[in-house]
């Protein structure tokens, strides 16, 4: 049995050099024939929420930039609350020969659950600046209530 000089450094760089190897690959395919634009613009789009509690109703916010009004459905069904979106390629920029375009387009889904505490016919959306905010108004038993407990 022989010994081996440990070279950390020299296996951290063989390790980055196949990890390199590996994304060189990725994107070499990914971005064959210089169809840059056509590529990348088809990444889904996954708008974040934020989703915060008041004692009377939830309020849900979603950044839906560069979406229209009109591209945007909102439904419940089975206690879930749908959005649903597009954003659309504009005809110019279907056409034109992109080196590089890093905006996204296309469709999105998300869906929320609700509670059963929920006054599902009082729930009302607004859409401005690109931000979508839905309110969720509770149920009066569902509102918190504090209740103190005497320590003896």
């Amino acid at each position: 049995m022989s010994i081996i000089k440990w070279k950390p450094a020299e296996n951290q760089l063989r390790f980055r050099s196949e990890f390199d190897k590996l994304f060189d690959r990725f994107f070499d395919s990914f971005f064959q024939d210089n169809n840059f634009g056509e590529n990348l613009a088809t990444f889904p789009i996954n708008p974040r929420a934020d989703i915060e509690e008041t004692g009377k109703e939830y309020l849900v916010s979603l950044e839906l930039p560069g979406i229209d009004k009109n591209d945007l459905k909102l439904h419940i069904e089975d206690n879930k609350l749908f959005i649903k979106g597009e954003k659309k390629q504009s005809k110019d920029i279907k056409e034109a020969k992109y080196v590089s375009c890093e905006r996204s387009y296309g469709g999105f889904q998300r869906i929320f659950d609700l509670s059963s505490t929920i006054k599902s016919n009082e729930i009302e959306a607004e859409y401005k600046d690109g931000v979508l905010k839905i309110k969720l108004p509770k149920t009066e038993e569902s509102k918190r209530k504090e209740i103190p407990i005497n320590v003896k």
